[in-house]
């Protein structure tokens, strides 16, 4: 358009900007000096005479993508807006792919709810549309009502800005039990947002707002709506559909309800297919390879056993299994792996030898299970977690307290004080128990140093630190050596939800109210990464097995799995109906399983993207999940009081991961989980809080009785 770079090109010049007019001139091949008195056409007008911007561009704005080019070229001219300019791209501009700021201007994104429309027309518009979608044909019906609710919020929202704070009443009254039930937190919100100075300190709005609602629908649906709103010339809606809305449109099949039922629910619609494309390194490191201590071992074990042949097959076979390449790993180098001291290997090989009398699960072979209560908990148990070896267990309480006691004979000691750690003898072979203090033994210690409920422990791989983070935002590093705090990392601003060790240690991650997981390391007392793109409270952290990767589970009700070595976020799980409180990767590393407030457990395939299992049968909020050491057992506890096991080896065989599935999303979970139940069993008044697998395969689980 030589009207609008005409323009620029006088702008540039009259601002002295000679070698930026050279370079646009050049660029638009307009060789000659006639830059003539053309008239600006509005959108380049508007944008020269601002002196405070806030401009909300969609598609419409302009006619051509010169015109977007040189107003965008303009906008980034050094020195030629010397005030403050935030710039919008609400839709796939003409040029396409632009990127939206993350911190938006709070009017500059209620400016967007400017519309010219009769709000007493509003009712009619929806209801209009409604009836149109619930008199289509079935199999586009269950794609267009997704349209329902998402058209639902901002129609309220536009009435409720431009101040028809009585037809926003009515159209609320009217419309809002039509929505879906899974919705009903969002619009107990959105019903106390009855006046335009509500809607700018509040956070669920602003995100509705800026983050587009992403709706998944086949071609052919979406030509029925937009033919149909053409028709009727129902600009209202249409234009809420093209800034407000992101449409995600595949060819093929449209999907039924079910399908889509499995899938939504969260807090912004559903996942882009393009959030899910990235390659996932899923598969495990390499063992490192001992051989001596393997062969003391071994002979140890002849010698106690007297039955060397079964042991030796059993023995190789662990070998024999780290020395292979997983296919889907990580680089060993990827990201950098603290180095194994001798206390490591030793822990390995013990590991390896438990290993070999683990008990095989199935459905034929159930684990047994232990229940750890806390009984009188009246400081209120909000956290717990048990060693690797299954040898101490903390709890995290709402008093402040963090308690760790050994589930073990063997007793809880300190280390010596200084002066008498200078008498000991540092050659002796009993080094290691002679730097302990017999007088401080005893089966719990207390350790004091929070300042308001501890929501999140963990123990190191090594044992020998714990983790704990707290509603008084911080993230406190103790030592079991000496059973005092190390280290408090501060770096969040409110509460801290949950914190987890990395199975390699060294590394941890936090993740809390601000929106926000972070990735630590125990020697910096400033985060390594911040994983952002949460749109509420981060609720529950977890390290894939390899520790590339971070898996976040969030109050906006989606699952989100990020890269540790760059930040990026490279899935996104939608499907869960309440806010995410519990995560477990499967051994293998290929599978994540997640359980919410909605009594649901829900299996994922890492490497599509895709969901491919849901367990029903809870009945309340699930807060531990636990694979068995070898994979084939899955156990869900959750504050119904029961435990429940299910068969993995199962429920992940014969998936549909064709391309198909994964371009579209359309799976098919079976309608009946039962058959993958195993057993259920019930405490008499204790919610699960906690399960761990021994390396034995016996299960653990912990809860607090609660009377009532």
């Amino acid at each position: 358009d030589r009207q609008t770079l005409v323009a620029v090109l006088q702008f540039l010049r009259r601002s002295n900007l000679r070698e930026s007019e050279e370079i646009l001139r050049r660029e638009a091949r307009l060789l000659g000096d006639d830059l003539g008195a053309a008239a600006l056409s509005p959108t380049a007008a508007g944008l020269l005479g601002a002196t405070r911007l806030s401009v909300m561009f969609s598609h419409e704005c302009f006619t051509s993508p010169a015109e977007l080019l040189a107003t965008v070229y303009l906008l980034a001219l050094p020195g030629c807006l010397t005030t403050f300019c935030t710039v919008l791209f609400c839709d796939s501009a003409v040029g396409g792919g632009v990127v939206v700021e993350d911190q938006p201007d709070v009017s500059a994104v209620l400016s967007a709810y400017n519309q010219q429309g009769d709000p007493t027309l509003y009712e009619e518009y929806y209801s209009g549309l409604k009836h149109f979608i619930e008199c289509s044909l079935d199999c586009h019906r269950a794609e267009l009502s997704q349209l329902f609710y998402p058209l639902f919020v901002h129609m309220y929202l536009e009435l409720v800005y431009n101040q028809h704070e009585s037809e926003a009443k009515s159209f609320f009254e009217r419309f809002h039990g039509d929505q879906e039930c899974y919705y009903q937190d969002d619009l107990r919100v959105l019903s106390s947002l009855t006046k335009k100075e509500h809607m700018k300190g509040n956070e669920t709005m602003l995100d509705f707002r800026t983050s587009k609602f992403v709706l998944r629908i086949s071609r052919d649906s979406y030509q029925l709506l937009k033919r149909h709103l053409q028709e009727k010339q129902n600009n209202q809606i249409w234009n809420i559909v093209q800034e407000h809305l992101y449409i995600d449109i595949f060819d093929g099949m449209p999907r039924s309800k079910q399908q889509i039922d499995a899938m939504v629910g969260s807090l912004a619609g559903e996942a882009k297919r393009e959030a899910n494309k990235a390659k996932v390194f899923f598969g495990l490191l390499k063992e490192p390879e001992f051989d001596v201590p393997l062969d003391d071992e071994d002979e140890e074990g002849e010698n106690e056993e007297g039955k060397p042949k079964k042991k030796k097959p059993k023995k190789d076979s662990v070998g024999s299994k780290s020395k292979k390449q997983d296919p889907n790993a990580p680089p060993q180098n990827r990201i950098p792996l603290p180095e194994l001291k001798d206390s490591d290997k030793l822990d390995k090989v013990m590991n390896m030898k438990e290993a070999a009398r683990r008990v095989r699960l199935g459905p034929e072979c159930l684990p047994s299970i232990c229940f750890y209560t806390f009984l009188n908990a009246y400081q209120g148990l909000t956290a717990v977690d048990i060693t690797d070896d299954s040898s101490m267990i903390v709890g995290g309480f709402a008093d402040s307290t963090v308690r760790v006691w050994s589930v073990t004979p063997k007793k809880l000691r300190s280390v010596k004080t200084a002066a008498d750690l200078s008498l000991i003898d540092k050659e002796s072979d009993d080094v290691l128990e002679r730097i302990m203090d017999e007088k401080t033994a005893s089966e719990l210690k207390i350790l004091y140093g929070h300042s308001g409920p501890v929501y999140g422990t963990s123990f190191s791989p090594d044992r020998n630190y714990l983790l704990s983070c707290s509603e008084d935002g911080t993230v406190r590093l103790w030592s079991l050596q000496t059973f005092t705090c190390l280290v408090g990392y501060k770096g969040h601003n409110y509460p801290v939800w949950d914190t987890q060790f990395s199975p390699y240690g060294y590394y941890f991650v936090s993740g809390g109210h601000d929106r926000v997981a972070r990735l630590w390391a125990t020697d910096h007392y400033q985060p390594l990464r911040i994983f952002a793109g949460h749109l509420a409270d981060v609720t529950c952290t977890r390290f894939h097995p390899n520790s590339n990767y971070i898996a976040t589970g969030s109050a906006d009700r989606t699952v989100r799995l990020w890269d540790v070595l760059n930040g990026n976020c490279v899935r996104i799980f939608t499907g869960h109906k309440g806010p995410i409180h519990s995560l477990a990767f499967s051994p293998n590393g290929r599978f994540l399983a997640t359980g919410a407030t909605d009594g649901r457990v829900l299996l994922w395939d890492i490497g599509h993207g895709l969901m491919v299992g849901e367990l029903k049968g809870h009945t309340d909020t699930i807060y531990a999940l636990r694979f068995s050491r070898d994979g084939e057992i899955l156990a869900s506890g959750s504050m119904d009081n029961t435990v429940r096991l299910w068969d993995a080896v199962k429920a992940f065989e014969d998936l549909e991961t064709d391309d198909f599935t994964t371009a579209t999303g359309h799976i098919n979970l079976p309608e009946n989980s039962q058959e993958l139940l195993l057993g259920t069993y019930m405490t008499k008044s204790t919610p699960v809080v906690h399960l761990h697998f021994t390396r034995r395969n016996l299960l653990l689980a912990a809860g607090a009785y609660s009377s009532q």
